[in-house]
């Protein structure tokens, strides 16, 4: 994996020892100049602290210099009190960097209902200051990670006529994996020269293409949170609408691998399902078609069994709520049809299945009708890990 960073970021790590003794659970981010800004977050209602103070310095600043997160503590459902230790947290860093609190992007994640422990963050932050410069992006890939089963991180490079510019990015997540914005705490970086406007609006087309085409488990979660940073140190410019396509077709590389990562990880996921609906009414019809089958955990499990359990499959397009012919519904899994004309196709499907169906990545093509609606989402599988980890995760 390409390890370069974009120019102009230095990234630290430090221990708070909010859940786990010892590990490096709080990451700091500081562009060496003004950077332009993005933001988006969980559509959920309940939003945590964090979440409404970045949509707060996102909607009051079209700049900002740097992003702080903390694993271990959600700061979510906890009123007043919350919002004020979160502010606490950014005043901290602040006045150790000598910046504006507003020009500082929170964001956390752990237990619902818990509060910040702010003496081990009065206690952690120097350390997190002193490592400044002595971290990279993988260790704070690394730092923000809950129960995912590894880090994940990104690097994209894209040549435009004034040089190269570099995007990277990292995230968490593996379970509560259902975005109505983006996927998990995630940031995306950039030396690029761009102004504000125009990297909000590519960012925000590039996640609705990639994080918000995503499930694990059907759960959007309080904290729900994607940073983007272009800080303009390569003094490269984005110019005119064929570069912007540049940048936003990397991005969506980018937060694609990203993205797919996600789904992978999955809390004991074993497979990607690769889901896309054709021939649908319209677009909102092919969605709520996907998102219906990717969410059933009836398909899920049939996959984490190796089973091409094509019933389950029909049987979720039919409550998904998508205007449809079920007489023209045709089901191909991995490249085998499953189902035409209201009943299976071949006798022959489980077994020309059984190799396909042991690797990672699985195709599941559906065709509504001759409508010109599409969608495409990942989805993961559901097996015994995921109940493991979930049952005892306050523990």
């Amino acid at each position: 994996m390409d390890s370069a960073s974009p120019q102009g970021f230095i990234f630290g790590t430090a221990s708070g020892g909010f859940k786990t003794p010892g590990r490096r659970d709080l990451a700091l981010v500081v562009s060496e100049v003004p950077a332009a800004t993005a933001g988006f977050f969980t559509s959920n209602l309940f939003k945590a602290a964090p979440v409404l103070a970045g949509m707060e310095r996102i909607r009051e600043r079209r700049t900002g210099r740097a992003i702080l997160v903390n694993t271990g503590q959600a700061n979510a459902c906890t009123g007043e009190e919350g919002l004020a230790n979160c502010r606490e947290t950014l005043a901290l860093i602040a006045s150790a960097l000598h910046l504006e609190e507003g020009e500082i992007l929170p964001a956390s994640t752990g237990v619902i209902g818990q509060h910040l422990l702010m003496d081990r963050w009065r206690a952690a932050v120097p350390e997190l200051i002193r490592d400044l410069g002595r971290s990279s992006l993988k260790d704070v890939a690394e730092a923000i990670m809950t129960t995912d089963a590894f880090p994940k991180y990104a690097v994209e490079r894209v040549a435009l006529s004034g040089g190269e510019i570099i995007l990277a990015g990292a995230a968490k997540g593996a379970g509560m994996i259902c975005p109505n914005m983006a996927t998990t705490l995630s940031l995306v970086l950039s030396d690029a020269a761009a102004a504000a406007g125009i990297w909000r609006r590519m960012l925000a087309r590039a996640v609705r293409r990639t994080f918000n085409r995503v499930t694990v488990d059907g759960d959007t979660s309080t904290n729900d949170t994607l940073y983007g940073l272009a800080n303009g140190a390569s003094r490269v410019p984005v110019r005119g609408k064929a570069e912007e396509r540049l940048v936003e077709e990397a991005l969506d590389r980018l937060l694609g691998k990203l993205a797919y990562m996600l789904v992978q990880d999955g809390e004991g996921a074993s497979k990607v399902l690769h889901i896309r609906v054709r021939g649908a009414a319209g677009a909102r019809d092919a969605e709520k078609a996907a998102r219906t089958v990717g969410h059933s955990q009836l398909v899920k499990t049939a996959m984490y069994g190796q089973d091409a359990n094509w019933g389950r499959i029909v049987a979720a397009l039919g409550r998904s709520g998508a205007a449809f012919s079920p007489a023209e519904v045709r089901v191909s899994l991995c490249g085998v049809e499953l189902f035409r004309n209201e009943r299976p196709v071949s006798p022959e499907a489980d077994a020309l299945l059984a190799k396909p169906l042991q690797e990672r990545d699985l195709e599941l093509d559906i065709v509504l009708g001759g409508g010109p609606g599409e969608y495409r989402l990942l989805a993961s599988d559901l097996g015994h890990e995921y109940v493991d980890v979930n049952a005892g995760y306050r523990s």
